[in-house]
């Protein structure tokens, strides 16, 4: 773990403390410094912008309530975005996953980014993404967008870390395969507009 990761855990874990003994302006701060990262995470397991609203509410819920019982066998972040996980597939398995309108996303969704950025890229990897099944765009996210291990993964998803070793690699080879195939597809449009 890099020092700044062992900063912002230790902030978390007395964060948690404060919540513990019923502190709401500590639930408010941990709160808005996971609502982007939970945004973007819980993207890849659904379209539905009203689902992840409810979801990080829900999530935010429980670590109210349980806050006192983190026992600290894994970092914040991963406790957290394991909750979200779980609350998310109960989510899922109440409501369906109905297809939106990637308008109606919460903004925050995506991170910030460089105005310098390739926006085309960024579409070209998130059309590749939607080729994945729910549980590789979940493990992809999760070890390549928000860094985690893939221990963490595995405590996160409640399954063995060689199945998310068969995810992750399943999930490389199909992007290997598809990418080349949705950039073709970009050029094709692109040469067909005036």
């Amino acid at each position: 773990m890099k020092d700044a990761d062992i900063d912002a855990d230790e902030t978390d874990r007395l964060l948690l403390q404060r919540m513990a003994s019923g502190d709401r302006a500590a639930l408010a701060v941990l709160y808005r410094s996971y609502h982007g990262r939970l945004c973007r995470f819980l993207s890849r397991l659904t379209r539905r912008a009203d689902l992840i609203e409810e979801v990080i509410n829900d999530c935010f819920w429980i670590v109210w309530q349980k806050a006192a019982t983190f026992k600290g066998e894994s970092r914040v972040s991963t406790w957290i975005i394991g909750i979200a996980y779980r609350c998310g597939l109960k989510a899922l398995r109440q409501r369906g996953d109905e297809p939106v309108d990637d308008e109606n996303l919460p903004e925050d969704r995506t991170p910030a980014h460089d105005p310098g950025e390739d926006r085309e890229l960024r579409d070209w990897l998130s059309k590749g993404m939607e080729r994945l099944s729910a549980d590789q765009r979940v493990v992809v996210e999760l070890v390549y967008g928000v860094g985690h291990t893939l221990d963490d993964v595995a405590a996160i998803m409640q399954c063995p870390v060689g199945t998310i070793k068969a995810r992750l690699f399943h999930a490389r080879v199909k992007l290997r395969n598809v990418l080349p195939a949705l950039a073709g597809d970009q050029l094709t449009q692109k040469e067909s507009v005036p």
